[in-house]
């Protein structure tokens, strides 16, 4: 296990680490960043929706539909303003017709049946009348840099007509199509931080509640949702005045968002190494916390047993077409009730939580970080300051005085499983990732089977590491770094990663991403979490729909008490 006091002071003074709380060692890296466990990972306390809800509420954010110019049919354009901060932020809405033959969640679509951005201000008329141009061309049009997240989405086939049509009857939708399909529409893109030439991260990212990973683009999809909520229920009102009536609110907060997400999010976790360990390293230190207590209150004990049969019942809900996480799914329904079990047993002795994690290392991935996701539950006052450590300034850079010697030795610690591979070997190469020319977007080719590899984007840093390493046992063991890069210039990315990871030890994925057994879908269930993302489906080893704010308050429930208790949302009884 990762001892706390080797974290480097960096990370320690700024995840707290140390002093402030106790911890038990961390889980080590070699374990965490195995393909397979981030590919099981849940959301949490620590998710970036659940942040900027917190902060919302904090700051007293207040939100307004402002504009709403949609005809019977419901199509038009409207506006949300969130007033935070001394500052102003506008969703603008667009709703068009679209042919049903056009209706894709390919990231090649061209139409949509709605468009989005989220504007820096309260945007006037003319502003308006710019934005209605450009914004359902999405990436077609131009934009100025008070346009800070652009987005399109598509209606829900099976359920958004449902709802109007039950609505519009004085009647509510039928709560298993609500329970089992959870949205009303669901976006196919959520771009921000400068693509196509909206406004750079750094516009906003030193104001308030937007200083967090994906704060701005989590607000906006917030936002679509309440406007996906007033479109069925204006469309019914208009179709039917005399007996149109209102979502019930237990049904309209089970209403998230939906989200196709592809290849084109997978690369982020190796392209950014920093921010990926300081996103680990605050759930693990938050883990490492909870496991540290002796003794477990008795109202933990109620909690964890309330917060438990929530999630059995989440998981009872949870449905997929894909075959190999519908197994998953049937194997973790059956392993919760061992969960029930062992807590029984465990919750009243010493150190509980950390007995039942070291009890879960025999229970499926799968089981062991829905517990984990469970336990940072229990303790808000132990696992909320974390979310403020998990942004990262990174710079790429190479430390010219480091030895052979001691580059060696990072790389027997760190990169064992690299060294050991033969990347001669097909079944360890086969995969490279490229950027299609067309959409300017991540892709997944076969080296033995496509053409392209010549276009391949350096995602392979165990391959790199690999040959670093067959190069490095040449040199004199006393030699530099800056001399291993004036001989070998194409290592200097590899020299970075192996000196990164000695400092951030999360930083690497302890696999190899180009190898025939690697499943994208890992690297995207692991992020979708962070943001805070639920219900995976996966329509293949290469994409996944989920659900965004599924359970969470709506806009006019800030102020309420126990707005933050939306943890694995269930469609309650009435």
């Amino acid at each position: 296990m990762t001892d706390p006091s080797t974290v480097p002071a960096s990370n320690a003074m700024v995840c707290g680490i140390g002093q402030l709380h106790p911890l038990v060692p961390l889980r080590p890296a070699a374990d965490v960043m195995r393909l397979e466990r981030m590919g099981s990972f849940y959301p949490t306390r620590l998710s970036f929706m659940r942040r900027i809800l917190r902060d919302l509420a904090e700051y007293g954010a207040r939100v307004d539909r402002v504009r709403w110019e949609i005809d019977d049919l419901g199509f038009g354009r409207a506006v949300y303003c969130v007033e935070v901060a001394s500052r102003a932020y506008s969703l603008v809405a667009f709703s068009t017709p679209l042919d049903p033959l056009q209706r894709t969640d390919r990231v090649i679509a061209e139409a949509w049946d709605s468009s989005y951005v989220l504007y820096d201000g309260v945007p006037s008329d003319a502003e308006l009348d710019r934005l209605e141009k450009a914004v359902p061309r999405q990436e077609a049009a131009r934009y100025a840099v008070t346009d800070l997240v652009l987005s399109r989405a598509n209606r829900s086939v099976r359920l958004f007509d449902h709802v109007v049509d039950r609505l519009a009857k004085g009647q509510q939708p039928a709560p298993e199509l609500i329970s089992s399909i959870g949205y009303l529409m669901r976006t196919t893109a959520v771009y921000g931080n400068g693509k196509f030439g909206i406004a750079d991260r750094s516009v906003v990212v030193d104001r308030p509640i937007m200083d967090g990973p994906f704060g701005v683009e989590l607000l906006t999809v917030w936002l679509v949702r309440a406007f996906t909520h007033d479109l069925v229920e204006h469309i019914a009102a208009r179709r039917s005045p005399g007996t149109a009536v209102s979502l019930d609110l237990r049904l309209k907060r089970h209403l998230g968002i939906g989200n196709s997400t592809g290849l084109g999010m997978a690369p982020f976790l190796v392209t950014h190494p920093v921010l990926i360990n300081n996103w680990m390293l605050a759930r693990e230190t938050a883990l490492a916390r909870v496991r540290a207590i002796d003794e477990a209150a008795t109202s933990q004990h109620a909690r964890f047993f309330q917060l438990l049969e929530r999630a059995t019942k989440h998981v009872a809900q949870w449905e997929t077409a894909d075959q190999e996480q519908a197994a998953r799914i049937e194997a973790l329904r059956n392993e919760l009730l061992v969960v029930r079990a062992v807590a029984d047993e465990v919750i009243s002795w010493s150190h509980p939580w950390d007995r039942l994690v070291e009890r879960s290392r025999s229970w499926s991935v799968e089981c062991s970080e829905l517990l984990v996701a469970l336990l940072l539950e229990l303790y808000p006052e132990l696992v909320d300051g974390l979310a403020n450590c998990m942004s990262a300034v990174e710079i790429a850079r190479v430390d010219p005085r480091m030895t052979v010697e001691e580059l060696l030795s990072i790389i027997d610690a760190e990169f064992g499983w690299a060294v050991g591979l033969d990347f001669d070997q097909p079944e360890h190469c086969r995969l490279f990732w490229y950027v299609s020319e067309e959409k300017q977007e991540p892709r997944l080719g076969d080296r033995f089977a496509e053409p392209g590899d010549h276009l391949e984007t350096p995602l392979d840093v165990g391959r790199r590491v690999n040959r670093l390493a067959a190069d490095l046992r040449s040199f004199d063991p006393s030699a530099l770094a800056g001399e291993v890069c004036l001989a070998f210039p194409q290592h200097r990315m590899a020299i970075q990663r192996v000196q990164t990871v000695a400092r951030h030890p999360y930083s690497e994925i302890r696999d190899n991403v180009i190898g025939v057994h690697c499943r994208p879908i890992d690297l995207l269930r692991c992020k979708l979490s962070f943001f805070g993302a639920s219900k995976f489906d996966p329509k293949s080893d290469r994409w996944t729909r989920v659900t965004l704010f599924q359970g969470a308050p709506l806009i006019d429930e800030l102020a309420l008490d126990g707005i933050d208790d939306w943890w694995l949302p269930v469609l309650a009884e009435p």
